[in-house]
């Protein structure tokens, strides 16, 4: 097993209820809410950096947004938590237009870190982010039941 190889990330989300009015239109990857009781965890905001000495190997969009997915589910199994304890992501992307190119490589990365679990996402189109090189960063929110 390589060092980004997460089991736990295989795992159907079973964490939380997702909530969907009648007449709603399916949501696109990601649900429109849950409703979860249990110990909290948070994350702050995770980049595509190697963790262990906080530098970018690449500007490829697709390939920081895959390094901050591992980044979050090593702090989500250091914390107890598991991927399919999410129950919120909020994504603050530097350019819509390279995330935009990159959704297919990223959704792809994202079942294969994740899983099938698709708690409620928001993402922020920013100016910048406080890490110069970083092209996003993803925050999230786990509960524990």
């Amino acid at each position: 097993m390589s060092e980004f190889e997460f089991p736990e990330a295989k795992e159907r989300g079973t964490g939380g209820t997702v909530i969907h009015p009648e007449g709603w239109a399916i949501p696109r990857g990601f649900s429109d809410a849950m409703v979860s009781s249990g110990k909290i965890v948070t994350l702050a905001g995770q980049v595509g950096w190697n963790p262990a000495n906080h530098k970018f190997e690449t500007d490829d969009f697709a390939e920081q947004t895959r390094q901050a997915l591992h980044n979050v589910v090593t702090l989500l199994i250091e914390s107890g938590a598991r991927t399919h304890d999410l129950v919120r992501l909020t994504w603050y992307v530097v350019d819509r237009n390279e995330y935009n190119a990159a959704r297919r490589v990223i959704g792809e990365a994202y079942r294969e870190i994740i899983g099938q679990h698709y708690p409620p996402m928001s993402l922020v189109i920013v100016s910048g982010l406080l890490e110069l090189r970083a092209r996003v960063e993803i925050e999230a929110t786990a509960v524990i039941s």
